[in-house]
């Protein structure tokens, strides 16, 4: 269960989408906090960090992480086509040989929209960039091997109240992202080795 603050004032039907935040499984790969919103993006707005747990992975390096946010605004913006906004961000490195395929991109969009498939999560008007950055040290750090990083920034129009679909799977892109593989709640992996 996610505890967090209902901004003051909400509408019934912001307020509706913030009690199924409250119901959203959260993965045990990652730690998941309220963060402060980005402000004058709607009247109405609430926001999460992701952060998969050290504890979860024996990789000593950057971990995935991402951000989630849900906008309401009464006057449903032309390119909503929805009072509702979700607003999102994932990261995660990657082994250099996966980050240079140029296909990369387009199986993390595809990680996204099947996520939210999986999660019941009904949406219109997505968007979103897919980037992939390969990283190589010189001079100084020149004795740092090349790494490589995928961010997905994305957005979409929840049709409905039901915010937790929606939250589960952006928990679900951070969490595959990060190589974590993706099981329905209660299920185990068995025999995979990081």
């Amino acid at each position: 269960m996610i505890d967090f603050e209902v901004p003051e004032g909400a509408p019934a039907e912001f307020l509706l989408a913030m009690e199924s935040l409250r119901t959203a499984a959260v993965r045990e790969e990652l730690v998941i906090e309220q963060i402060a919103a980005p402000g004058k993006l709607a009247k109405f707005e609430v926001a999460f960090s992701a952060n998969v747990d050290a504890t979860a992975t024996d990789v000593a390096s950057d971990l995935g992480t991402g951000r989630f946010v849900l906008l309401w605004d009464q006057d449903e913006p032309e390119p909503w086509h929805s009072r509702f906004r979700v607003i999102t961000f994932a990261k995660s490195p990657l082994e250099t040989n996966i980050g240079a395929d140029e296909l990369i991109s387009d199986v993390a969009w595809a990680w996204l929209t099947e996520a939210l498939q999986n999660r019941h999560a009904d949406y219109i008007a997505e968007a979103g960039t897919a980037t992939r950055i390969i990283s190589s040290g010189y001079g100084a750090l020149s004795n740092q091997s090349d790494h490589a990083e995928l961010e997905i920034r994305a957005s979409w129009s929840p049709i409905n109240t039901n915010a937790a679909a929606h939250l589960e799977a952006w928990q679900d892109l951070v969490c595959i992202m990060s190589g974590f593989p993706n099981l329905p709640t209660g299920v185990t992996s068995l025999g995979i080795a990081r």
